[in-house]
């Protein structure tokens, strides 16, 4: 029998899919299905992914209700989505923050991919982007509140203090709703020391422009998903600095990572056998400390570049 297209959840499996293939691949300094942190491994990635879908297959049904006129964009709620996927996740493992930043990334590309036309499952980027645009410029006061408790609940770690509207000062919130300061305002206020804040009010240039075409460039030269992820992530690192490490230990480390990454893809990556040892050496260095040098942010660039991937057709 023919099962009608579920395009919700189709859209849900394709950005599961997408976290399952990006916590397989074995990055330098992330969990992977080998190796993990101290009190952190990749069950609770498996676990974090199968919490995260029925959110995102509600996010795209939502979009599905704009496109069909039956809600406004600003009625959406991508905060709420945000926060209810993050307390599941937190409710389904005991890993502490898994997936915080790639939610952030994922719910509103969700509802985006909802408003989307789809030929056979297959969204076409360009429409699929423009629609990520409207999704973020329409986000309300009530979307950054409902953020902020996302953000308590995940308890990231490296989080510092904020210079304006501080997610641990209480009194945020509360200027936020009296205010009326949106959450696409609250991200253009820290975009420039956040990554994720960035992709989120520029249209995701860095996701878009650099690390779907990179992904997709080394995928085509080896056929091999986990190599092609392990190249793109070095390019995305090296090119731009991880707010993550940068928030944790400043700027000037998060720049010898940079540097680190381009050095290892410089002498070929895992293409020539001194590649592949400098990249050896670059993760044993990455663990050290604590695993502060973790380019978390980059993982979840990465992340949402397989998931452009596996919306716009691929298959591994």
């Amino acid at each position: 029998m023919q099962k009608s297209f579920d395009k919700a959840t189709h859209i849900a499996q394709c950005l599961q899919l997408a976290i399952l293939l990006e916590v397989s691949a074995d990055k330098p300094g992330n969990v992977n299905l080998v190796v993990g942190f101290e009190g952190t491994n990749h069950m609770h990635f498996l676990a974090s992914a199968v919490a995260a879908a029925p959110y995102f297959r509600f996010a795209a049904e939502r979009g599905l209700a704009v496109s069909r006129g039956e809600i406004s964009l600003n009625e959406v709620g991508v905060g709420q989505i945000i926060r209810d996927c993050v307390a599941e996740i937190s409710r389904w493992q005991s890993g502490g923050n898994t997936l915080l930043g790639t939610v952030l990334l994922f719910a509103p590309l969700a509802v985006a991919a909802g408003m989307t036309p789809a030929e056979k499952g297959v969204f076409e980027l360009s429409g699929l982007r423009q629609n990520l645009k409207r999704v973020v410029e329409a986000t309300t006061p009530e979307d950054a509140v409902a953020v902020y408790e996302a953000v308590r609940i995940a308890k990231p770690s490296g989080l510092g203090k904020a210079p304006d509207l501080d997610v641990n000062d209480p009194s945020s919130t509360e200027r936020i709703l009296r205010e009326r300061i949106t959450l696409y305002k609250v991200f253009q206020i820290a975009a420039s020391y956040d990554m994720i804040c960035s992709e989120w009010v520029n249209n995701y240039p860095v996701t878009f422009d650099f690390a779907h075409p990179s992904l997709m460039r080394w995928l085509k030269e080896y056929g091999n998903i986990n190599n092609a992820i392990i190249h793109a992530f070095l390019e995305v690192l090296a090119a731009y600095p991880d707010t993550f490490i940068a928030r944790k230990v400043g700027m000037q480390k998060a720049r010898q990572v940079s540097a680190m990454a381009e050095e290892v893809l410089k002498n070929g990556g895992l293409k020539t056998p001194v590649g592949r040892e400098k990249l050896h050496l670059f993760d044993a260095v990455l663990r050290l400390d604590g695993n502060n040098l973790n380019p978390g942010t980059t993982a979840d660039i990465i992340a949402t570049a397989i998931a452009l991937a596996v919306l716009n057709g691929y298959r591994p």
